[in-house]
């Protein structure tokens, strides 16, 4: 079965089929286009999620490294990478064989299907022309034939009029025979237009639109072909990268079993194995006999030169840092208000800013640099001087960009030399530092290794005038004696939190507590509870609501 046979005069529903079938081509072409930048932009976010959790420094910088836990989940994240990168390859696979293809083809197919349907109305034309034509023919027989018989009726009536002149009968005589002769030339005209509009239909009906009609058939039969087999490209295009995907799968399994609990804990002991001895017991010291007293070298309250240590209401007595009030400060632009550690962490970010946008700023100007070669080239494209203000304005962009990394680059600079003179104070005061807690507030760190070092310089050799005015011991009686601060806000505690650490106060889950300093950039929230008590908790367990 055939459309020129069964659907001859559908020529109207042939020319809505055919459309439609092209518009679903369409239709398909735009999905996977659309389904193309799904996956594009999935794999982006896979490698920037890896890219966000990829640890910063080098792996042999990073004692981490050594867990196997880190080194897990580091392969995770390779697997994930390797992921997106399949689900790229998806996407570029639709796009070059299905999209571009099946674009193609489709203007390949419109253009088809309008030659035959411009066929197919040139040949309705020629019908309708050829019985218009007919139709003419037949209506000036039928006006010949009415003047012919009109011509002999008055013919003969003057004939039988004996009034009547021969004169004038033999006039209507000539017109009635020219009336007639006209009538037979029209009847013969007619007759041959209608033998050749016949002709002409039944070749239109029986042959040109049969033909035209199969070849829209075809034309239609080839684009469902087409189509389905770009239906079969959305899956093959899956199935090509299921094994690599399989492999990645397979290869975060392997990753999850390589985590081995006991060998951490071993690690561990290797990373931060101090080998100092635990200390002895505290030996009594009997100051009921002072002029007998030998004094201890393992006393933490008394100097090694056998004096007392003063302990009167006179003494200066150092306050705890995490009570300590602070200055108001002023915010500046090289951010010299903050400590030197976080001065030099904002510069950096600052100065990777400025950065990023003077390389983006620089590949704009490369960009317009090649447009205009090309205006210039080819002129018809564009103007050359419509690029112009751009380009000067881009300059301006990466003068004063430079500018401002020069600046930051010289701020940087100082912060950082900063930082290497602490350094290098802290170096000089300590033989040997002790080694920081696992976790602990802004500052503490540093208080507390202070003290325990003094511990062990003060059993090694005398203390210095300087010293001991200073208790080994930090007094903290003082901070809670001066009148509390108001709150500067309410917070709820959104995990537990153990204060093990000196500056920090316990916390439980869901607790209410009064907000006293906000988070200064290093991750720590001074907060009171209601029961009493004022410390240092991480920010980030705390849903914070400022007054």
């Amino acid at each position: 079965m055939d459309w020129g046979t069964e659907l001859w005069d559908q020529f109207e529903v042939l020319e809505r089929h055919t459309q439609w079938g092209l518009d679903l081509l369409d239709r398909y072409v735009k999905f996977v286009k659309e389904r193309t930048e799904v996956e594009q932009a999935y794999a982006k976010q896979l490698r920037s999620l890896v890219k966000k959790y990829m640890p910063k420094r080098p792996g042999k910088d990073d004692p981490e490294s050594k867990f196997s836990q880190q080194q897990s989940f580091m392969q995770i994240l390779q697997e994930v990478n390797d992921f997106a990168g399949q689900r790229e390859l998806v996407a570029e696979n639709l796009s070059v064989r299905v999209c571009l293809e099946l674009a193609k083809y489709s203007q390949e197919m419109k253009q088809e299907r309008k030659m035959h349907f411009q066929e197919g109305r040139r040949a309705q034309q020629q019908l309708e022309s050829g019985f218009k034509q007919l139709e003419n023919s037949k209506r000036k027989f039928e006006r010949d034939c009415r003047e012919a018989e009109k011509a002999a009726q008055t013919a003969e009536r003057l004939d039988q009029d004996i009034n009547a002149t021969k004169a004038d009968v033999e006039k209507a005589k000539q017109q009635a025979h020219l009336r007639s002769h006209m009538a037979e030339e029209s009847k013969n005209e007619y007759a041959a237009q209608l033998q050749r509009f016949n002709r002409d239909q039944a070749h239109f009906y029986f042959s040109q639109m049969p033909q035209i009609f199969d070849k829209l058939q075809d034309m239609d039969e080839r684009r469902a072909t087409h189509l389905g087999a770009g239906y079969g490209l959305l899956s093959e295009a899956e199935l090509q990268v299921v094994p690599i995907i399989a492999k990645c799968l397979e290869g975060m399994k392997v990753a999850a079993d390589a985590v081995d609990a006991k060998n951490d804990s071993q690690v561990l002991i290797e990373l931060h194995k101090s080998g100092f001895a635990r200390p002895g017991d505290v030996e009594f010291e009997d100051f009921s006999q002072p002029m007998n007293r030998v004094p201890s070298d393992s006393s933490l309250g008394t100097p090694s030169d056998g004096r007392p240590e003063l302990r009167g209401p006179g003494r200066s007595r150092a306050k705890r840092w995490p009570f300590g009030k602070k200055n108001k400060t002023v915010v500046t632009e090289d951010f010299s208000h903050l400590p030197p550690e976080q001065q030099r962490k904002r510069l950096q970010q600052q100065l990777e800013e400025r950065n990023r946008e003077l390389q983006k700023e620089i590949d704009q100007r490369e960009a317009l640099k090649k447009m205009k070669d090309v205006y210039e080239k080819t002129p018809q494209m564009g103007d050359p001087a419509s690029l112009e203000p751009r380009i000067t304005e881009t300059l301006n962009n990466i003068e004063r960009l430079k500018l401002e990394v020069q600046k930051y680059e010289a701020w940087l600079a100082e912060a950082e030399s900063r930082v290497l003179s602490n350094r290098g104070d802290t170096l000089g005061r300590h033989t040997r530092p002790p080694d920081p807690p696992a976790s602990a507030p802004p500052d503490s760190n540093s208080n507390s290794n202070n003290g325990s070092q003094d511990n062990k310089e003060s059993s090694e050799e005398p203390p210095s005038e300087e010293g001991q005015d200073a208790p080994i011991y930090t007094e903290f009686d003082e901070d809670f004696e001066e009148e509390p601060a108001s709150p500067i806000g309410h917070c709820v505690a959104i995990y537990h939190f153990e204060g093990s650490s000196e500056g920090t106060i316990s916390m439980a889950e869901g607790e209410d507590l009064s907000l006293m300093e906000e988070d200064k950039g290093d991750g720590w929230t001074r907060v009171r509870r209601k029961q009493g008590g004022e410390g240092y908790v991480p920010t980030s367990y705390l849903r914070i609501t400022l007054n």
